[in-house]
């Protein structure tokens, strides 16, 4: 059965205003463009050019195979949810659009994947030409079209996959250096995209938004981020967990790239604001703050370090001896945890339930077969210190508690399940979602106050544990946390992590401040 990829796009000049779309289907096996379509459609808004697009693209790739298997991959987050039956259409004019879409094939041979604007460059300069075109007067040529020459081809490759996120980090720092180091290559490594794309996402209120864009750029649809828990790819390495295990030269370490939502997040983006050397355009795999300097082979270091000297590959690196590695727990089930409700620090404190207990059983078992662990901190509420104990009676350590470990406080949505506070808190949610810096109804705690929460916790945790491994058991919002300042990623990155009851992930903090992900949402030791 023959797989085609679908990119589709649309924008209005002014939401409603003069609007256009583009897509094009693609081979999945070879990336070759096999069909473009783009049209001028007059006077409408972004969402309704994004569906013409969406059913352009689909009927172009009915036309070359009918029984084809057809992956779309659009930047609109609201499309995307919307044709995976994950949220509601309210918009008259896009119900008729979205039912025609589904029409093209048959039920289960269409899927759909969000994508950043920067991978969808093919389609939005199809739109832009569209729009261009009627601008003038006239219609979209495609002998005329400049879209494909003018958008570099993706690297082949399933939909998400890290391989092709390492081309395109590889050929992203080749433009960035003028000269090669005669002795480059023989240490470089394939690393992932070296800065996550930030989330275009925003919440829909039922209708259209509009999202100012770079200069000669239509404005496009404000779409909604998504809810916490949307599906993520899960974590198939295996890293170990003792501190100095498992350590290359390189001061970053032996990174892995978080996947989430079929993204690449980065290890080589600034880790969350600790200062880091970095050293070689070769090794594309380190955070630090200078992440700029890796494409051009340069070093920087904070005010009072050391400057290290500079030296091509990753075996010339020095060793920054044993890392201060966190084993990140999240806690077993509630209770709550099945019915996926808002469960912070300012709800009802609850306990384990007994599956919750079972799952911590499970966990202290894995962690004694590895022997790693050397010391335990819990968040102070009663499920990570109910897993904290169970698994400390087992490995024969005490618990440390550290306020600093807690969930965020969800204010007055404690309890209630996302659905309940879309219904009953709608602005308030979508303020929360649109902005890091919003609170919860009620006066909760922002991610943004959490994360400044978290950042202290760490810097005193690494010092107190330099060299050693400790298990931190937490919750979701702390781990997402840290690893996503771990990875330099944008706050957005937290609703683009799943992070599953009583799964293990662990970072690696080093003397120079780099820190590597080992590991993310393990949850292998929870299957019989």
């Amino acid at each position: 059965m023959r797989e085609f990829i679908v990119e589709a796009d649309g924008g209005s000049r002014g939401n409603p205003g003069p609007a256009g779309y583009g897509a094009l289907v693609a081979d999945a096996a070879t990336g070759e463009t096999l069909a473009e379509a783009a049209e001028y459609i007059g006077v409408a808004t972004n969402n309704v050019a994004e569906y013409r697009g969406l059913l352009a693209g689909l009927r172009a790739a009915h036309a070359l195979d009918p029984g084809a298997r057809v992956h779309v991959r659009m930047d609109s987050k609201l499309v995307v949810e919307q044709m995976s039956g994950r949220w509601k259409i309210k918009h008259p004019d896009m119900k008729p659009l979205a039912a025609e879409a589904r029409g093209v094939f048959a039920p289960g041979q269409v899927t759909y994947e969000w994508i950043p604007r920067e991978r969808n460059k093919h389609a939005d300069r199809l739109a832009n030409e569209a729009m261009d075109a009627g601008a003038k007067g006239g219609q979209w040529s495609p002998s005329a079209s400049r879209a494909a020459l003018d958008t570099p081809p993706e690297p082949a490759g399933p939909p998400g996959d890290a391989t092709a996120g390492a081309a395109r980090a590889r050929a992203a720092l080749a433009k960035s250096r003028p000269t090669e180091s005669p002795a480059a290559g023989a240490g470089g490594g394939a690393g992932a995209d070296s800065v996550v794309a930030a989330a275009e996402a925003r919440a829909e209120a039922g209708g259209d938004a509009v999202r100012p864009t770079a200069p000669g750029s239509e404005a496009r649809s404000a779409d909604a981020r998504g809810e916490e828990h949307p599906a993520a790819a899960r974590s198939g390495g295996r890293s170990a967990l003792a501190g100095g295990e498992e350590r290359t030269a390189a001061a970053g370490g032996e990174s892995r790239s978080a996947v989430t939502g079929g993204e690449a997040l980065s290890v080589a983006a600034p880790s969350g604001g600790r200062p880091a050397t970095v050293r070689s355009a070769e090794h594309p795999a380190v955070t630090g703050r200078a992440a700029g300097a890796a494409g051009r082979g340069e070093e920087r270091a904070a005010p009072g370090e050391r400057k290290q000297p500079s030296t091509p590959g990753w075996s010339a690196a020095p060793d920054m001896g044993a890392p201060a590695t966190f084993v990140l727990l999240r806690h077993g089930e509630t209770p709550l945890t099945p019915q996926k409700r808002f469960s912070g620090s300012g709800g009802t404190d609850p306990s384990l339930s007994d599956a919750g207990r079972e799952q911590a059983r499970r966990v202290a078992e894995a962690l004694a077969r590895r022997g790693t662990v050397q010391a335990i901190v819990a968040s102070p509420l009663a499920r990570t210190r109910e897993t904290a104990g169970i698994v400390a009676a087992r490995l024969g350590l005490d618990v440390a508690v550290d306020d600093g470990l807690r969930e965020t406080d969800f204010g007055a949505w404690e309890g209630l399940t996302f659905g309940e506070v879309r219904d009953r808190h709608p602005d308030d949610l979508n303020a929360w979602l649109a902005d890091p810096a919003a609170r919860p109804t009620g006066g909760g705690e922002s991610f943004t106050e959490t994360a400044v929460r978290i950042e202290a916790t760490r810097e005193k945790l690494v010092a107190a544990y330099a060299g050693r491994t400790v298990l931190l058991v937490t919750h979701v919002t702390p781990i997402k946390t840290f690893v996503r300042l771990a990875l330099g990623a944008p706050d957005q990155a937290l609703f683009r992590m799943e992070l599953s009851a009583a799964s293990l992930s662990a970072v690696a903090y080093y003397a120079d401040g780099n820190a590597s992900v080992r590991l993310f949402n393990d949850t292998s030791h929870l299957r019989p």
